[in-house]
Formats: C-alpha cells, sequence, structure tokens
C-alpha cells in the first residue's frame, strides 16, 4: 500500500511511518515544505535502508497515495485539508489529529461541538472518507522495533471496510486496533489523549496508553 503521511516530519507521524515502511507500505512523507519532507524521508532510510520511501509536499505526497494519512498539529488541520481537498477525492484519510488546549494535561473541548475528525469529515464534502486512529499512542518507542507497544488503538469511522483498513495498519505497526464504533465517538477517543498526558506528568512516565479488556482473542 502507498501511504502519504501529512505531517510526516513530526514524531508520531514519522515514527507511524517508518513501522509502515519496515512492514513493506510504500511510504510518502508529506511537509508544508517540499525540503523537509525530503529531509524527512532521507532521515528515515537512513535508519531503514530497504524500505520504499521518499518525501515531498503535503499536496503531492496525497496525490501519490492510496491511503492518506493527517498527523498535524490540529490549529494546522483546516488550512493542509484546503490544500489537498481534490487530491483526497475517493481516498481514504487516517487522522491521528487530537486537539489540545493551553495546558494539553487537560481535556479540551472544541468550539465546534464535534471531534476534529467529524470537522475533517464536514471539510471535506464527503469528497473522501474519514477514519479517527492511533490518537492516544505515545511516539516515544515507534522507532523501535523491537518494542512491543503495550496500548490497544480506538478506531472509529461511519464505514466497516474503511475500518477495516486503519484495524489492518494497526497490526502492521505492531498494535491491536479496536472497532470503537462510528466517527462521532472520536470525540471521547480524542480528549482521552489529554487524559493520558495527564497520567504520563503525574507518574513520570512517556508512553502510558489504552487496553480494551473483555475482548474475544
Amino acid at each position: 500500500m502507498k501511504i502519504a503521511i501529512l505531517g510526516g516530519t513530526g514524531n508520531e507521524g514519522f515514527g507511524l511511518g517508518y513501522r509502515w515502511a519496515a512492514a513493506g507500505h510504500e511510504i510518502v512523507i508529506g511537509s508544508r515544505k517540499r525540503e523537509k519532507g525530503e529531509a524527512a524521508a532521507v532521515d528515515m532510510l537512513e535508519k531503514l535502508p530497504e524500505g520504499n520511501i521518499s518525501g515531498t509536499d503535503n499536496l503531492v505526497a496525497a496525490q501519490q497515495a492510496d491511503v492518506v494519512v493527517l498527523s498535524v498539529p490540529y490549529w494546522a488541520q483546516a488550512g493542509t485539508l484546503e490544500t489537498v481537498k481534490e487530491a483526497l477525492a475517493g481516498k481514504l484519510l487516517i487522522t491521528v489529529v487530537a486537539p489540545s488546549g493551553e495546558k494539553k494535561s487537560r481535556v479540551h473541548h472544541l468550539e465546534s461541538g464535534l471531534s476534529a475528525a467529524e470537522e475533517a469529515q464536514a471539510q471535506l464534502d464527503g469528497v473522501t472518507s474519514v477514519v479517527a486512529a492511533f490518537q492516544n499512542i505515545g511516539a516515544h518507542h515507534l522507532l523501535d522495533l523491537s518494542h512491543k507497544m503495550d496500548c490497544d488503538v480506538m478506531v472509529c469511522g461511519d464505514k466497516k471496510e474503511d475500518k477495516d483498513v486503519a484495524m489492518q495498519l494497526c497490526a502492521d505497526a505492531g498494535l491491536n486496533g479496536v472497532n470503537a464504533g462510528a466517527l462521532q465517538n472520536a470525540r471521547a477517543v480524542e480528549e482521552l489523549t489529554a487524559v493520558l498526558i495527564a497520567i504520563n506528568i503525574i507518574y513520570k512516565v512517556k508512553s502510558a496508553g489504552i487496553r480494551i479488556t473483555g475482548l474475544p482473542a
């Protein structure tokens, strides 16, 4: 699968891209500036010389990909999507965006009353499907392929087939995906990020995560 990561120069986007490249996917790292995307690709190739990895600007990355991952700060979400909207037509967008307020360890409610994922879906006017995933994982261990990520990934979306793609990408990254229902449920999932940040601070750790219990093996 050819995966574009918009904002792939950040820690989480870069780390997920690294794991997917190691699993055999073709990765295109996108950035607001082409040069930053290219530099990030060089960096990733140094860590994974056998990987199929390239870098460019966000628009070209989105044009080239089968699946697009949005990994930018919330404040950059609307502007980024506006620049790539046409390139997303008919594609799946997986968003890892988790909005935070001034104090990142406290739950932040968006003025719209929606999740960032729902806002993205509304902005895209139905030209692409949106799935929310990976909001609650820490990026700290993603670059260590030998490290077993001790957390589940809640996957929210309105189409089962789209969530199945995201859950397969969870598995390819060494994570366990859990179907968490409709895209609307991303409101709760995104806000849990602030709770995990608070736990990290209180317990002086870097990778507090979530496990869903009681599921069939």
